[in-house]
């Protein structure tokens, strides 16, 4: 009882008086428990020994929210990249070229001191020429009754309304004004070549006409390649009814006379007999040419006739005369045979060894391979039949009547130079050589006689040096330089190369012929069709044709073909 009111009594100050606590104020109750306080706050703890991982065995740290991407994602990322580096090298690509075209720089003013060159025309042979022609040693003057280069693989698309005509063209100034030296261009036709006096007689014979409208050019050497036209073969008939297709202007004009036959023959009223022979459509000349347009005018019937002209489409024929025993005479028989079982697909009737024997306003008059005479009613005539020599060229051969003894066309050696005046050099259509005329070979020539003046200029400059160094001494440095100019005037005559020949016959289907080792590789539809595009989008002058064509191309596929006349 004591003890118990005396513990009361302890407690009671305690609880009764606040009082503040303190670390000091706290007093250990047994020096063994301070002991042990003491030893447990000097003691440092020691944490449990983690286990060691090898490296080898390591993961990857991976930071949170993120996901490790699989083979497919890495690819796809890689992809996109490819892509868009490819699209941006491309886009670059093509703006710094085509405004490098657009900006040419600047040009040496012509020097009198240098020889002149006449170039007649700015066909196939002339445009390679300038083109390849380093005309820093020359004083260069192209002449042509038009001032543009025409891509005549590609006109029968014209005619029907797949390409616009000026995605085919290129002006020839575009391509002079990038020469290093100025260039002298006049838009008029060549009327006389004096090759004894070295001249040309030009003459404006265009709609607006100056006081100065014919002049006569002095030549140094004289480049000849004004082409041909087209050959009637004295058929009576063909230059008043019949369209030719060559020119520009025959391509637009067989486009507007195409599009007036469908409309009059849509007029109200119009006989069966008069809607049948409006919609006939003829084509004389089973040549590249004469099927080419034959299957454009098809598409045109299969992909825009048919919607805008339902009442009168199914009306349409197309009929393919050709004199030989069969069309595109130049391809192997594979081919051929296969262009004829397509035309025929097609409903393209095929006359062949059937000569026309005269052309009238409405029909055109034949003689088939049994000597029958018929007469065959038309709307549109279209001749495609070869070329002919121009009149300023046989008067040109009337002049050198010794040399010039062939009547199709001019007679050159095997450097293009003209026999009987080694001044003039003629290449393309207006020579008489045994290659075909075709723009392949003209092409080929220019750029062979592009480098034949080079080796001239070279020459004339190592001619200078010589005489020079004889005045002198003569020495090493004089047979070193005799030796540079006799390699320089050995020039090697031309060599035509065939690269293959190439057809479009419609229904979206080509063919082509083209050399493979010792032989020919005979090829024909959709592939080679492909194939035929991509040749020429190629083949084509500058990136501003490509663009175009390519563009046109990408209309008609969307809109179709525009069927307004003008």
């Amino acid at each position: 009882m004591s003890s118990a009111r005396h513990l009361a009594t302890l407690a009671r100050p305690l609880l009764s008086t606040p009082a503040r606590i303190t670390s000091r104020s706290i007093r250990p109750a047994s020096p063994i428990l301070a002991l042990s306080k003491r030893s447990y706050a000097q003691t440092p703890v020691t944490p449990p020994p983690v286990p060691q991982v090898p490296a080898t065995d390591a993961a990857p740290t991976v930071k949170e929210g993120t996901k490790k991407k699989g083979g497919f994602g890495r690819f796809r990322t890689r992809f996109a990249r490819g892509v868009l580096f490819v699209v941006v090298a491309g886009a670059g690509t093509f703006i710094y070229f085509t405004q490098k075209d657009l900006y040419p720089g600047t040009q040496l003013d012509q020097d009198p001191k240098k020889k002149t060159v006449v170039v007649l025309g700015n066909g196939w042979g002339a445009t390679s020429f300038l083109k390849q022609l380093d005309n820093e040693e020359y004083n260069v003057v192209v002449i042509s009754p038009r001032n543009y280069f025409l891509f005549s693989p590609l006109l029968p698309s014209v005619t029907v309304g797949t390409l616009e005509a000026r995605s085919i063209i290129q002006p020839t100034r575009f391509i002079t004004r990038h020469k290093k030296r100025k260039v002298a261009v006049y838009e008029a036709e060549a009327t006389d070549v004096d090759p004894i006096n070295k001249t040309v007689t030009i003459e404006d014979n265009s709609e607006l006409t100056a006081s100065s409208s014919k002049v006569t050019i002095p030549y140094d050497y004289l480049v000849y390649a004004v082409g041909a036209e087209n050959q009637t073969f004295g058929i009576k008939g063909v230059k008043e009814y019949a369209c030719f297709l060559k020119e520009l202007k025959d391509a637009d004009r067989i486009r507007r006379k195409l599009l007036d036959c469908i409309e009059t023959a849509a007029f109200a009223g119009q006989t069966e007999e008069e809607i049948e022979r409006l919609m006939h459509m003829v084509v004389v000349g089973g040549g590249p040419t004469g099927v080419e347009y034959a299957g454009e005018l098809h598409d045109f019937l299969i992909d825009d006739l048919r919607k805008w002209y339902p009442e009168i489409a199914d009306k349409l024929r197309i009929t393919l005369i050709e004199a030989l025993p069969n069309v595109l005479p130049a391809f192997s028989k594979q081919l051929i045979q296969y262009t004829e079982s397509t035309f025929k697909e097609n409903k393209i009737d095929v006359l062949t060894r059937t000569m026309v024997k005269d052309v009238r306003e409405k029909s055109v008059v034949v003689q088939d391979a049994n000597k029958e005479i018929k007469e065959i009613p038309y709307g549109l005539l279209v001749w495609a039949t070869g070329n002919t020599s121009r009149e300023i060229t046989r008067n040109l051969m009337a002049k050198l009547p010794e040399h010039q003894t062939q009547r199709r066309g001019l007679v050159v050696d095997g450097h293009m130079r003209l026999a009987g005046a080694p001044e003039i050099f003629a290449l393309g259509d207006c020579t008489a050589t045994s290659y075909a005329p075709t723009a392949q070979a003209a092409s080929q020539q220019g750029t062979y006689l592009a480098r034949t003046f080079a080796k001239m200029a070279q020459a004339e400059k190592l001619k200078e040096q010589l005489a020079e160094m004889r005045e002198k001494a003569p020495g090493d440095d004089v047979e070193r330089t005799v030796k540079r100019l006799n390699k320089a005037l050995d020039l090697p005559p031309f060599h035509y190369s065939h690269q293959g020949s190439l057809a479009y016959i419609g229904s979206e289907k080509a063919i082509a012929d083209l050399p493979f080792f010792n032989g020919n590789f005979a090829s024909g539809g959709v592939a080679t069709y492909l194939f035929w595009r991509s040749a020429y989008v190629s083949t084509l002058y500058s990136a501003r044709n490509r663009t175009l064509v390519i563009l046109d191309w990408m209309k008609v596929k969307i809109f179709g073909r525009d069927v307004s006349r003008e």
